[in-house]
């Protein structure tokens, strides 16, 4: 199944797409009323998390192309709720940046309240599984400043919808290009922590909602973005992310 957030007159809604067609969804999730054709349609950002964990140096390829050791427990950061935009936005770029830079990455959304979820119990949380890309101000993280550098309003596109059956969230494959050229391509199951010890570690900590985020980490090959680049992040089985970088006003 895959579930949508999109636009109308008096806010979001939460849809089902089946097909190409958009419909609305009953509080089970089944489809109802047909809302229109997707390229018709206004699609938001999947979900609207109060929460966003994220993992860090969580993929091998990564830690060999910085030349880090591989860490022994899960590296955790949070993204602010305002750093949330959907499919087909624009990424804003501050003025005074000298990097900004893409991260794709495997987005786990969660389905109900997660409190010290045991390992073998994680699927029982999980919702299902979006598209991210973790946009990073580089210099602002040199300077220290994680917060400013990963949650300024933009910095976590998410979309294009929440795929419910992804099977194996290790046998896939992650592949983002810039301007159609790939510059990141590796499979999930080069994560050093695979989902299931991201979710279980994570709520250890922090209590999880319906429709929190968990983003896995981003493979090799981060790197510039400026205004007027086009970034997809694509997942296989899941679907493909685009934004447009836009220079902030």
């Amino acid at each position: 199944m895959r579930i949508v957030r999109y636009a109308t007159r008096d806010g979001a809604r939460r849809g089902v797409l089946v097909g190409d067609v958009v419909h609305s969804a009953a509080p089970d999730l089944s489809p109802g009323a047909v809302v229109g054709r997707l390229d018709s349609v206004t699609l938001l950002a999947p979900c609207s998390p109060r929460m966003i964990v994220c993992a860090g140096s969580n993929y091998v390829g990564q830690l060999a192309e910085k030349g880090l050791t591989r860490p022994e427990r899960p590296m955790l950061f949070l993204k602010a709720p305002n750093a949330v935009t959907g499919p087909d936005t624009a990424v804003l770029r501050p003025s005074e940046l000298r990097r900004l830079e893409y991260e794709g990455e495997l987005a786990v959304v969660i389905g109900r309240t997660a409190r010290a979820v045991p390992p073998d119990q994680v699927e029982d949380v999980i919702l299902g599984y979006t598209c991210a890309n973790d946009v990073t101000a580089a210099d602002w993280r040199a300077d220290g400043q994680w917060a400013r550098a990963k949650s300024a309003d933009t910095f976590c596109p998410l979309g294009p919808w929440i795929e419910t059956d992804v099977g194996d969230p290790q046998e896939l494959t992650i592949t983002t290009r810039l301007e159609d050229l790939v510059v990141q391509q590796a499979p999930t199951s080069e994560m050093v922590f695979g989902v299931r010890e991201l979710v279980a570690y994570a709520t250890r900590w922090f209590t999880l909602q319906a429709g929190d985020v968990l983003l896995t980490g981003s493979p090799a090959g981060v790197g510039p973005i400026v205004p007027g680049d086009i970034v997809e992040v694509e997942i296989s089985g899941i679907g493909t992310l685009r934004n447009t970088v836009t220079a902030k006003e």
